[in-house]
């Protein structure tokens, strides 16, 4: 990985026409700035976990979340507040709820990795380098004997999870008339066992 600034703006652009991240931030103008640093705050927080993966040239990268590890530590924890005051103004308290969303529908009864974010820069979407990424961090998360989480916030991206044996385990609706976001959930399984084909 070159640095959290290169992947937080590849991530940015990746989830800029995002169905449950272009309705959070509605505002397109302000959009990218307004991902851009919440995606670097996640980051800041993880990737002192090992586990904040990217392409050679940042085309697509991906922020997991290991077991027994909180999504942001206590520094990054206090900082939330107030840049999503400063980010979002007039929306903050909606897009905390949809945070509140998201927290209350994650599983807590098994330790799994999560996945927090995959994304692909534009540039390169449509050639298989997000999924064959995932694939490989799959690859460890399976060398360890754990199972694997993540929420969908796009359905078009369903299929693409069910290649690498994910499988849709609920659902939840966001506040005030907001989308719908798919769970999903991957068993886990021995070293060098992928359901699906055509990746990597």
């Amino acid at each position: 990985m070159s640095g959290i600034t290169p992947v937080a703006e590849t991530l940015a652009l990746a989830f800029h026409d995002d169905p449950v991240w272009g309705w959070v931030f509605s505002d397109p103008e302000h959009r990218h700035a307004q991902l851009a640093g919440m995606w670097t705050l996640l980051l800041q927080g993880s990737v002192g976990y090992g586990w904040v993966w990217a392409t050679p040239a940042d085309e697509a990268a991906t922020l997991w979340i290991p077991p027994g590890c909180p999504e942001l530590p206590e520094e990054q924890e206090m900082q939330l507040g107030p840049m999503l005051q400063e980010l979002a103004g007039p929306r903050v308290a909606l897009v905390m709820r949809v945070f509140e969303c998201f927290e209350a529908a994650h599983p807590r009864q098994t330790d799994h990795y999560y996945l927090s974010l995959l994304g692909t820069h534009p540039d390169h979407r449509g050639h298989g380098i997000g999924v064959a990424l995932l694939a490989d961090n799959l690859a460890a998360v399976d060398a360890e004997g754990a199972p694997a989480y993540l929420e969908s916030t796009n359905p078009a991206n369903l299929d693409r999870y069910r290649s690498v044996g994910f499988d849709v385990s609920g659902t939840f609706d966001l506040p005030e008339g907001g989308p719908t976001v798919t769970t999903m959930w991957r068993e886990a399984r021995h070293p060098g066992v992928h359901a699906g084909s055509g990746v990597g």
